[in-house]
């Protein structure tokens, strides 16, 4: 294999992964170059980079998809190499082929192993020829519907509907009984037709209490294929993986050997060439048994667990492999230290259906410290949208053991803050709590059957006060030396407090303060008085109630103020006091917010029109997930944007002005 020198390589992606590429690109001395579209113009990536190139407008397709523009850029910079993180064009032949056409070394594999393993049933052929054991199903080129239901009695029920092509549990249907197969081949085309522009299918047996394992290999140029020893990803939700670790707690010693050996083999079987994983679903019932499922040929988001407890820096070995270095290792001199878990934050609002979050990032905090790692694309003043996946940042912990890793992470995780949008990082301690989770007890259905029973802390008067006191000290910084407008309350006899109205979640309350900053009461609506000190510090507020004293990061966004302490973020508003008198205003209108960010893809009322209760008026689409709004009361339609228009979680969308009897009463 020839070898060459490696000055200057582009990142082909974005967010978390492209960062990490970027550091340890530094780290060899590399020059790093970044792509970035128009939505990503301040993104942390094209910031820490070396040089950063503008390819295209925000959707990805114009941009991060784009095989001319990303290929364009390379020999714009002089790049000699481009690494494409995950995601985007890292499993994409065509532009292995167009890199390798343009002189530029592709950091990943040969275009022609990519096809094969992008290909599930020409990759179950390739590794059953050496041996590598496969799901038992059909599994061949142009199969028909009446050939797949020939198939499915002789290999036994529960059956899983696989599509050829594509990834992330996309046209997947599992099917108990044979009636339901025609209707769940119908379905499956339709969907793997639209997301890959293919719909071939087959057919494999569906392993009861299926465990999610992969083996991360690493094989060079000169006939070298090593293991690193294998990681756990049974944690998912809807065929996404969310919290995974190494070593999987279920394999013993000898499986772990059978297991990494077969994964080499696997590798061996399309002559593969640098950093890949190959994933196995592993039966709970029968640990020892596992079957190959498929080849990823690219660094996986979760390949920091394998970094901690192997201590290789898989991308500097990607990078090393692809100028045509030999492998210094044999597989006895792989050893796996202690144990890592990794937990992957999202944009996302777990209490309403894990819909997709977003907006700025006005504060924000990461964890630190022995055995901790934070693998992030986040920085103050980030705007997270929704023209890409929702994946923020993992936060990753290294321990001796599974028990203090799991602490560990917890501990990180609460640590951890995003201001300015929701996140799943209470949902992600909520699932390391769980008594199966804890005991290493898991299958890839287990998190889709415990998100059901997730509900948030609700908030305490600690936060009410805190959110109150630091408007409050707002006002008195505001107030200067005019003495009528310092908030102490002051009065000729009895004092006035004063009162600010906030709203988190279902709960709405006053909060009553009175006195000076470093001495006065708080009450919440006619509850207790709680003595109150409090003041700013830095992007911080101090507040000591009842002799407690807790810090807290804050930020705000208009009503809306962020606190994050005690290990939880909450979002509280300021709102406005309702009217004294009933006829002031319509206490039946209705306001239409966006409860994500996204797109406007459809109006169904025209502005100024009269609808009924339930009436679909706008709906709005964001990462392929679309959510409807409907009229909550009878009314007139004010419509406030437009099909295409791009909102934020919050947003107002429509009003709905309430519809009066005769008799003057709304309806």
């Amino acid at each position: 294999m020839t070898q060459h020198e490696v000055r200057t390589v582009l990142v082909a992606n974005r967010g978390e992964i492209a960062v990490r590429v970027i550091r340890t690109l530094k780290a060899m001395g590399i020059r790093s170059v970044a792509v970035y579209s128009d939505a990503d113009v301040d993104a942390r990536h094209v910031a820490e980079a070396d040089t950063a190139v503008r390819i295209g407008p925000a959707p990805a397709r114009q941009s991060y998809l784009d095989i001319d523009a990303v290929v364009n850029a390379a020999r714009r910079t002089g790049a000699q190499a481009v690494h494409p993180g995950y995601g985007f064009l890292a499993e994409n032949p065509d532009f292995a082929a167009a890199l390798q056409r343009a002189g530029i070394i592709f950091i990943g594999p040969p275009a022609a192993a990519i096809r094969t393993m992008g290909d599930k049933i020409a990759a179950k052929s390739a590794v059953s020829a050496f041996g590598v054991p496969v799901v038992p199903g059909i599994a061949r080129p142009g199969l028909t519907d009446a050939e797949l239901i020939s198939a499915a009695d002789d290999i036994g029920y529960p059956i899983l509907v696989k599509p050829s092509a594509g990834g992330g549990g996309k046209g997947m249907r599992r099917v108990d009984a044979s009636a339901d197969l025609p209707a769940a081949l119908v379905s499956a085309r339709r969907e793997s037709a639209a997301a890959f522009g293919d719909d071939t299918l087959f057919l494999e047996r569906f392993v009861l209490r299926p465990r999610h394992i992969e083996v991360q290999v690493l094989a060079d140029g000169y006939g070298t294929v090593l293991h690193l020893g294998e990681r756990e990803c049974s944690l998912q939700r809807r065929h996404q993986k969310v919290i995974e670790e190494a070593p999987s707690p279920l394999l013993d010693a000898a499986t772990r050997a059978r297991i990494g050996a077969a994964a080499c083999d696997t590798a061996r079987s399309v002559d593969y060439v640098g950093a890949g994983t190959v994933e196995f679903i592993v039966s709970a019932a029968h640990p020892d048994e596992f079957f190959f499922m498929e080849m990823n040929t690219r660094l996986q988001v979760e390949h920091p667990v394998t970094e901690m407890v192997t201590g290789w820096d898989l991308v500097e070995w990607q990078v090393r492999i692809a100028a045509g270095e030999k492998l210094p290792a044999t597989q006895d001199d792989i050893e796996m230290r202690g144990h890592a878990i990794e937990a992957r934050v999202y944009a996302e609002d777990p209490a309403a259906g894990f819909l997709p979050t977003g907006g700025p990032v006005l504060g924000l905090v990461e964890p630190s410290g022995p055995g901790v790692r934070v693998d992030s694309g986040l920085r103050r003043g980030t705007t997270v949208g929704s023209d890409y996946d929702p994946m923020l940042a993992k936060v990753i912990a290294h321990a001796d053991d599974r028990t203090a890793a799991l602490r560990g992470l917890d501990r990180a995780l609460s640590d951890t803050a995003v201001l300015g949008l929701g996140t799943n990082i209470e949902f992600l301690r909520f699932l390391l709590a769980d008594a199966d989770v804890a005991a290493g007890r898991l299958d890839t259905g287990l998190l889709d059957l415990r998100a059901g029973d997730f509900t948030p802390a609700p908030p305490d008067d600690e936060l009410f006060i805190a959110a109150a006191a630091y408007r409050w000290l707002q006002r008195w910084q505001a107030a200067g030396a005019d003495p009528w407008a310092i908030p102490s309350g002051w009065r000729i006899g009895e004092p006035a407090p004063t009162g600010i109205r906030l709203r988190c979640g279902d709960r709405t309350d006053h909060v009553h303060i009175i006195g000076t900053p470093d001495h006065a009461t708080a009450r919440i609506e006619d509850g207790e008085t709680h003595s109150l000190a409090t003041e700013f510090a830095g992007d911080g507020l101090v507040v000591t109630t009842g002799g407690v004293r807790r810090g807290y990061l804050v930020a705000e966004s208009g009503h809306q103020i962020w606190l994050a302490g005690d290990g939880r973020v909450a979002m509280l508003e300021e709102v406005r006091e309702a009217p004294v008198r009933p006829d002031d205003e319509h206490s039946g209108d209705a306001e239409l917010v966006s409860p994500m960010p996204g797109s406007v893809v459809a109006v169904g009322v025209a502005d100024g029109e009269p609808v009924t209760a339930g009436t679909v008026v706008v709906a709005v689409e964001a990462m392929k997930m679309e959510h409807s709004l409907t009229a909550p009361v009878d009314g007139v339609v004010e419509l406030l944007v437009a099909v295409g228009d791009q909102v934020k979680v919050g947003q107002p969308l429509a009003r709905i002005t309430a519809t009066k009897n005769e008799e003057g009463e709304q309806r």
